[in-house]
């Protein structure tokens, strides 16, 4: 029926006494606390976000940084070895031809088996070769080995026969010429005596191609040599015709490698370039900055994504710890004022107790003097001869009458002297169906204006027991002054008292038809400053106090509550008889 201790009524509030009524006005407002609250959030965020930040953008810059530079040492270093593979490679086939002149005398390489014989041996050894052909001092072709009608031709109005006579090595662009198709010459010139003849070689476009194709890198990434109006010397992945001008800047010959991120035909590129040495063609190595930085975005995500975790976590920290320090803050304060409270009245009770006592010992000294009067007027009365007094069953009647209230009058200075004595218990026999009858009649007028009836249902044969009678009294003007204050206006408090012999208890119980508790609040009720009444009338100490005095007295306190229907404490005290002490 009972639950455990740990309950509390609905409607009702600890303690018979309520603080003073500024105590308020001594708590922090609810915007001070706010403003705390925010000043808390805002220190802790910029303590911990501006480090945060600074670190995190330092890092991704150093990386940043770092990573760029390898980028772009990476491409430089494909380029500057794609140029000495292209140079090496022109250099080559400029050292066979001008091995091939020098070597052999016009006459032996006019006849064109010789030459046929001399060009099957170079293709031996390098495929690079589409072609073969001689050309004498007139520009006439007298001897040609290859797969085109090229014989008999005449070249003295090209432009590349004036350069290799005036040169004596020339590499040509890319041209159609005779064949229409592209392509490009290497020709070298010897002079015999007055006379100048040209061996010239047709270079295999494909395999050059080829050879500038493998810088591509990526999937966007491209490689192809322009001259110097921008024309392409070789087909390029994306965009542009071969011997099609393209609208680049235009750049000066620089030596060693060039790699920056620049703007190439309206797209944005990461460009390396370098000039040939042999020939003023530019090789042009272009990259997809996304292609090569899409670690470094990744990094960037991840960086960005790491902050943003860490600044959700240091702000929802930060949040949790403000409101849980401005709180713990707040609940102190409210426990000081509460207990600052508690203390004055305290002190109040305290001086009230020694008022008490004080009144007591001097209303007891005359009510003592009146009680010895009284008694020597009734000897003197028993010795009077009652048909020589008239008025002897009157003295009688108001001798029984004085000593009647000066007993009375007794029992209020008892009471009073009662609340005076300290909160350690004492044993004494106390008869509780009495003590509660008295405790009863200091609450007697605020029921009554209240229109509250106290009924009480004692047990006729409920044994006396050891305990101590000034601190149950308290213990029952606290909880029936909680019930008066549940209902308020209009009910019923029982007090009702039973012995278990099997158990050897003694059971109070006190009911009340309040309004019940709820069940979050019933677990809270013993717990010290915790109150169910309007803020400034309850210390929250009443309940917490009975319940150390009972459990002090050896006993315990049980409740039982439910909504709509009231509450009812048990007061359980162990029976001591009076020879046990």
């Amino acid at each position: 029926m009972f639950r455990s201790r740990r309950l509390v009524p609905a409607g009702s509030a600890e303690g018979n006494l309520s603080p003073p009524t500024y105590l308020g006005q001594s708590m922090a407002t609810d915007e001070s606390y706010s403003k705390l609250h925010r000043r808390i959030v805002a220190t802790t965020l910029c303590f911990a976000l501006i480090p945060l930040f600074v670190v995190g953008v330092g890092i991704y810059y150093q990386f940043s940084t770092i990573y760029k530079a390898r980028v772009m040492e990476g491409i430089r270093t494909l380029a500057e070895n794609r140029r000495g593979s292209i140079d090496l490679f022109l250099d080559e086939r400029i050292s066979q031809l001008t091995t091939l002149v020098y070597t052999n005398s016009f006459e032996q390489l006019k006849n064109e088996e010789y030459l046929n014989r001399v060009f099957t041996l170079l293709q031996t050894r390098s495929k690079s070769y589409v072609d073969l052909g001689i050309i004498d001092w007139n520009g006439e072709h007298v001897a040609y080995v290859g797969p085109y009608q090229l014989r008999g031709l005449n070249y003295k109005n090209e432009e590349w026969f004036h350069e290799a006579m005036h040169r004596g090595t020339y590499v040509s662009d890319v041209f159609t010429g005779f064949r229409r198709f592209p392509h490009f010459i290497i020709a070298v010139m010897r002079r015999d005596g007055d006379r100048s003849w040209i061996l010239r070689a047709t270079i295999d476009t494909d395999l050059f191609d080829n050879m500038v194709r493998a810088a591509q890198m990526g999937r966007k990434g491209d490689a192809f040599v322009l001259n110097r109006q921008n024309i392409l010397q070789t087909t390029p992945r994306f965009g542009g015709e071969l011997l099609t001008q393209v609208s680049y800047p235009s750049f000066s010959k620089f030596s060693g490698t060039m790699v920056e991120e620049m703007d190439l035909g309206g797209e944005n590129a990461l460009v390396a370039l370098a000039w040939l040495r042999n020939k003023e063609w530019l090789l042009v190595i272009k990259e997809e900055p996304l292609d090569k930085l899409v670690p470094l975005l990744r990094t960037r995500m991840l960086a960005i994504g790491l902050i943003a975790c860490g600044v959700c976590v240091i702000v929802i920290g930060a949040l949790v710890i403000a409101r849980a320090m401005v709180r713990q803050l707040e609940k102190s304060d409210r426990e000081k004022a509460m207990l600052d409270a508690s203390l004055m009245q305290s002190s109040k009770m305290a001086a009230l107790g020694k008022l008490a006592a004080g009144i007591a010992h001097e209303v007891n000294n005359p009510l003592a003097v009146i009680k010895e009067k009284v008694g020597w007027i009734h000897d003197l009365l028993s010795e009077e001869d009652p048909t020589k007094s008239e008025n002897l069953a009157e003295f009688e009647d108001a001798v029984r009458k004085i000593d009647h209230h000066v007993d009375r009058a007794k029992k209020v200075t008892h009471r009073l002297l009662g609340f005076a004595r300290r909160m350690e218990p004492v044993h004494e026999q106390v008869d509780l169906n009495r003590l509660l009858a008295d405790t009863v009649e200091f609450l007697n007028n605020e029921a009554h204006y209240r229109s509250i009836e106290i009924r009480l249902e004692f047990d006729p044969n409920l044994p006396t027991t050891m305990s101590d009678s000034s601190q149950l009294q308290q213990v029952v003007l606290n909880i029936v002054n909680n019930a008066i204050d549940a209902i308020d206006k209009s009910g019923l408090i029982t007090i009702s008292t039973r012995f278990k012999v099997g158990e050897r208890q003694i059971e109070v119980a006190i009911a009340d038809d309040g309004p019940g508790i709820p069940g979050d609040l019933i677990n809270k009720i013993f717990d010290p400053f915790f109150t169910t009444k309007e803020y400034g009338k309850g210390t929250g100490l009443g309940l917490s106090i009975s319940y150390s005095i009972i459990e002090k007295l050896g006993g315990r306190i049980l409740v039982a509550s439910e909504v709509g229907k009231g509450t009812t404490f048990t007061i359980c005290l162990p029976w001591i008889p009076h020879d046990k002490i």
